[in-house]
């Protein structure tokens, strides 16, 4: 028999693991050695924080990140042909949602590999869940563009897409950036569209509102360095 692929959540922040993860996760965990992950150093840390007494020389930590060759990445499964079942660790949140574990959920269906995905946050869908928009039709868009001009047509864009289609329109940005783009959002979308906040979402200062565009020119947050979910329906 052919091992299998794990879709293995991780947390949003540093809070517990199982604060926010069910246990059977950890039990998951306990039985894998093979790994694939998007940075070796946070996905060990997140292994022995939430199975403490897991062996950690024992390993098999393959790395998925920006530098990872497909040549490479194509042979990560193999050891599934040996009936060895492998765990997919997003750096933060659930595997394959806004994370490039997408191509390894891809070549397991190749495969013939079977592929199990584990319960864990998904900062996407709790944002959605806590906005009171819609929740029937809606869609993620990823990051908007970084030049100006483009990310204002980005919103105006969407924010037409929304109004035609009954569509809460979601998107992110690097945390950095979010002061620029919460500035952006309350210059570019008209006054009466709604827009959800969402930032640091499970953690103690977790911070989720939804306010007319008009109501939050009048109010003042600090966005900084926090990972933030934007939500906008018109």
């Amino acid at each position: 028999m052919k091992g299998t692929l794990y879709l293995i959540p991780t947390t949003l922040g540093e809070n517990e693991p199982l604060e926010v993860i069910p246990y059977s996760v950890k039990k998951r965990i306990e039985l894998l050695d093979h790994f694939i992950v998007e940075n070796e150093k946070s996905a060990r840390k997140f292994i022995k924080k939430i199975t403490p007494k897991k062996n950690q020389p024992s390993l098999k930590i393959m790395r998925l990140d920006k530098y990872a060759e497909e040549i490479e990445t194509r042979t990560f499964l193999d050891v599934c042909d040996e009936g060895i079942s492998v765990g997919l660790l997003s750096e933060a949140g659930v595997p394959a949602i806004a994370d490039p574990g997408a191509s390894i959920v891809k070549l397991a269906h190749e495969k013939g590999i079977k592929v199990v995905p584990l319960v864990g946050p998904s900062s996407i869908l709790l944002a959605l869940m806590a906005s009171g928009m819609n929740g029937q039709n809606f869609a993620f868009n990823g990051y908007l563009p970084i030049d100006n001009s483009d990310r204002k047509k980005t919103i105006k864009r969407l924010e037409k897409l929304s109004s035609e289609k009954n569509q809460s329109q979601i998107f992110i940005e690097t945390p950095y950036r979010n002061e620029k783009i919460f500035k952006d959002l309350k210059s570019t979308l008209t006054p009466g569209t709604m827009l959800c906040i969402a930032s640091d979402i499970t953690l103690p200062n977790e911070y989720i509102k939804t306010y007319s565009v008009a109501e939050w020119k009048r109010k003042s947050i600090d966005l900084y360095k926090r990972p933030t979910i934007f939500i906008i329906q018109k």
